[in-house]
């Protein structure tokens, strides 16, 4: 029996139903809930950068702002992430026609669950991922696991010791929010949501507040390394009006850098 947390995605318009899934998912560390969202085009954006095991999706998503009312699609995207695995899908829907179900399964989905049904509850939808982790090889899931966490550590360590190089040392509040953000610009081409939005949404900051830590810990680096340590390990053209980088000239310049070194 596989014992770490499967990591889930629930894509979800009826605020019912997310509170009955946050409420059954509170104190069940078989799980792990990776995001809820009601759109199906941000829901590409968390299978991309976090590798849910597991997704649940509404195929009628008539409350969703950003995102299609039917969510079709999202199978058919899905498969353009080329992400080396195949997550489990579980469809939840108040549709009941045979010809649908057919679609859907063509396009990968290994259980469909009549919301009408007695029986449906958020329960009984997470009993069922359970059950089919169970029965899929262990073997292919945790080769990539382990192959993704390898590939984000590498990634980390090598833009931790670029950091060291130039002075942008761990104790500047701004040093997480540069590695952050230039992690998730490696990891995440596609990268529709702005690397901004994407570090207050993880840090709980203002975008005012990442901005100016970031500025603040490269105007360091900028003054206690010496000339000939930022000339070698940081090469990108400066404005000599201003002397220093931009926040995001900056990141976008170690995104290039370690992409080539990694």
């Amino acid at each position: 029996m596989n014992t770490k947390p499967m990591k889930i995605l629930i894509i979800e318009d009826d605020p019912i139903d997310c509170e009955n899934f946050i409420n059954r998912l509170k104190y069940n560390d078989k799980f792990e809930l990776i995001a809820i969202t009601d759109s199906d085009v941000e829901a590409l954006k968390y299978v991309k950068l976090k590798h849910p095991e597991g997704i649940v999706l509404d195929i009628e998503l008539n409350n969703s702002i950003s995102g299609n009312a039917d969510s079709l699609d999202f199978l058919t995207n899905l498969k353009t992430l080329n992400l080396g695995y195949t997550p489990i899908i579980i469809v939840t829907t108040h549709v009941n026609s045979k010809r649908t179900y057919d679609i859907l399964h063509r396009n990968g989905v290994d259980i469909i669950l009549y919301k009408d049904h007695p029986k449906y509850s958020a329960e009984h939808v997470l009993n069922k991922f359970l059950i089919m982790r169970d029965s899929i090889p262990k073997s292919s899931i945790a080769s990539f696991q382990e192959e993704l966490v390898d590939v984000e550590k590498k990634i980390s360590d090598c833009i931790d010791t670029e950091m060291d190089l130039i002075g942008v040392t761990s104790k500047l509040k701004g040093r997480k929010y540069i590695h952050d953000a230039i992690a998730y610009l490696i990891q995440n081409d596609s990268n529709d949501i702005g690397v901004i939005q994407y570090l207050t949404k993880i840090h709980h900051k203002s975008g005012n507040t990442i901005t100016n830590g970031i500025q603040n810990a490269i105007i360091h680096a900028w003054r206690v390394s010496s000339l000939e340590d930022l000339s070698t390990y940081y090469t990108a053209k400066i404005n000599h009006e201003t002397g220093i980088p931009t926040p995001m000239e900056f990141i976008y310049y170690y995104v290039d850098k370690i992409k080539k070194l990694i």
